[in-house]
């Protein structure tokens, strides 16, 4: 060996993962070079050397996208004509083409997830159309894979979709099969690397014509007959040995060895939280505990079986104990879970695969105090407020700690500089949170003053438990509680709407049944027929969506006279009588009386 090198340590970063540094190329030759690194802190840091020393490069702006980013790739590979545009992929299934120059971003076009697809997990370019124009390749963790193409006026098309039974976890266009023949090539989660391609599967043929089968095709099935005798008598053989494994005296505690690939995200579109449990093998069952009151939602794409026990929430902090039968074959399960602000605790899966000898593995979940909040980038300054300020002798970590403790979104390690502003909405009823603090301050700001309530709750605990003293002011709108009201009026008038239209379906259809036709029913009545299936499926998909709506309305009750130190529990009954017969200006009136 004679080339010699010398260990140089130039900075440190949190922890990291493979492939997640760059070198930027250099302006000219041999000059030094900046270097690009992300940690699992969610810190993107880029610095170059001068005079020996490392130089935190400065962040030009940010980009604001419709929800957190899960892949980035530059359009066509290449960054598309001008070199500066970049595809996007969030984690809840929206894709988008942002222009990132020099001065500010241009959002150039964006795909809303109309169709509730899973999450966008990999991206490439490939002119898989053959039309000269490279298309855009996507695949979902819900296995579904989609060809994009573009139109004259560059806007994407959806030209293909394929759903698998798995997760798609890398994908790329290209020729491997045979020549001449492009295709999709992906990977999913257990392994599996599968070809979409451009090469005819079959032939027709007209009436009495025989089709014959070339030599090739007949050398390809009798391989394909003689691989899969082989890996039968493959499985058989290690399924034996496993057996007499696991069985012997030396394994007596035997486990099964099994990965699960887990998420757990908000959804911003209805306010609900996606839980998407995978496992390389099939799933026999999933049994769902849950410490706090939580709601799970019916969802098309889960074909697994549930049963509801009964919990003794008072004795053993059990409110919801279900569990999921899956059929066979089953490898990945998809729940939606809607929470409620104000209640937090810990969500527990026990996942058992169909594996010898049995095996369960537990996953947790945090439900966050406000947990229906996602991180935004801007709030509007015009809005009511109310203002929350805690100080005391508690450091920035702490404080940091605390706001991790209440909210998503928010990274575990305290951000650098020594004051941060995070910006909060809240999904399912459009709120806002403004949150600024530093050593020995916390400022929180918000629109809906039950956040407010629950921050103060929330946090006080946290500081007791920490022996901390704080000094806690407040300053609350008068304007803010109609305010917060307007914006619940159309969800609960929409909500009132369908539970009057859902329960006349069954006296309709017996007057239908009845009259033979629905000619002499009002046009409202008939529309409601008409419509039957659509709504009921709508308002199956939402249980205890009105009762939510009522608890919210309450709890704006009771926080508005709780910051005046008068208590209005006793007029809560009232409250709730106003609300079946609900009129808006007769609440705004009975919350400006109490």
């Amino acid at each position: 060996m004679d080339l010699a090198l010398n260990r140089a340590d130039y900075l440190q970063v949190g922890v990291t993962s493979q492939k997640t540094m760059k070198l930027l190329p250099a302006s000219k030759s041999r000059a030094t070079q900046k270097v690009v690194i992300g940690d699992h802190d969610g810190v993107v840091t880029c610095f170059g050397m001068k005079k020996g020393e490392a130089v935190g490069s400065d962040v030009m702006y940010e980009v604001e996208i419709p929800g957190p980013p899960s892949v980035l790739a530059l359009h066509n590979g290449n960054g598309g004509d001008s070199g500066e545009d970049v595809l996007f992929g969030t984690s809840d299934g929206k894709l988008g083409l942002i222009q990132v120059t020099t001065s500010k971003p241009i959002h150039k076009w964006e795909i809303r997830n109309e169709k509730k697809r899973g999450g966008i997990l990999c991206m490439d370019s490939f002119d898989i159309v053959g039309d000269g124009v490279k298309d855009l390749l996507v695949g979902r963790d819900d296995g579904m894979v989609e060809v994009y193409s573009f139109d004259s006026a560059n806007e994407p098309i959806l030209r293909f979709d394929q759903m698998l039974s798995e997760s798609v976890t890398s994908i790329q266009g290209g020729c491997v099969g045979k020549d001449g023949y492009d295709e999709i090539v992906v990977s999913t989660y257990s392994g599996w690397v599968t070809g979409l391609t451009t090469e005819p599967t079959h032939k027709e043929s007209g009436p009495g014509e025989e089709l014959k089968i070339n030599q090739e095709m007949q050398n390809k099935i009798a391989c394909l007959r003689s691989e899969l005798e082989h890996l039968q008598y493959k499985v058989l053989q290690e399924r034996e040995n496993y057996q007499q494994a696991s069985q012997s005296s030396r394994a007596k505690t035997a486990l099964s060895s099994i990965s699960i690939n887990d998420k757990f995200t908000l959804n911003k579109d209805d306010a609900s939280y996606s839980l998407i449990l995978e496992v390389q093998t099939a799933i026999d069952n999933v049994l769902i505990q849950s410490d706090v009151p939580i709601d799970l939602l019916d969802m098309d794409k889960n074909s697994a079986v549930v049963s509801f026990s009964s919990c003794d929430s008072e004795s053993n902090d059990n409110f919801l104990l279900a569990t999921y039968r899956c059929q066979a074959n089953t490898t990945r399960l998809e729940l939606k879970i809607r929470s409620i602000e104000g209640q937090y605790g810990t969500l527990q899966a026990y996942v058992t695969p169909r594996v010898q000898p049995k095996t369960c593995q537990v996953r947790q979940y945090h439900i966050k105090p406000l947990s229906l909040h996602q991180r935004t980038h801007f709030i509007d300054p015009d809005r009511p407020m109310n203002t929350l300020t805690l100080t005391g002798q508690f450091s920035f970590a702490e404080v940091h700690s605390w706001v991790v403790f209440c909210l998503p979104e928010v990274p575990e390690k305290p951000p650098a500089g020594e004051c941060i502003t995070f910006y909060f909405q809240n999904t399912f009823l459009d709120t806002q949170l403004e949150s600024t603090y530093r050593k020995g301050e916390g400022v929180f700001k918000s629109d809906n003053i039950s956040t407010i309530s629950i921050l103060k709750d929330v946090l006080s605990k946290e500081a007791t438990k920490r022996k901390i003293n704080l000094n806690i002011s407040y300053e609350i709108s008068e304007v803010s509680v109609k305010h917060t009201l307007k914006l619940i009026h159309p969800k609960l008038e929409y909500q009132l709407l369908l539970a009057k239209k859902v329960q006349l379906i069954d006296a309709l259809k017996e007057l239908q049944v009845h009259e033979g036709n629905t000619n002499f029913l009002i046009p409202e009545y008939r529309s409601i027929l008409e419509e039957a299936d659509h709504l009921q499926e709508e308002y199956k998909k939402q249980p205890a969506h009105l009762e939510r709506l009522y608890g919210m309305i309450t709890d704006l009750f009771i926080d508005k006279f709780k910051f005046k130190g008068t208590n209005v529990k006793t007029k809560v009954p009232l409250l709730l009588e106003i609300l079946d017969s609900y009129d808006q200006n007769a609440l705004i009136a009975f919350f400006d009386a109490a």
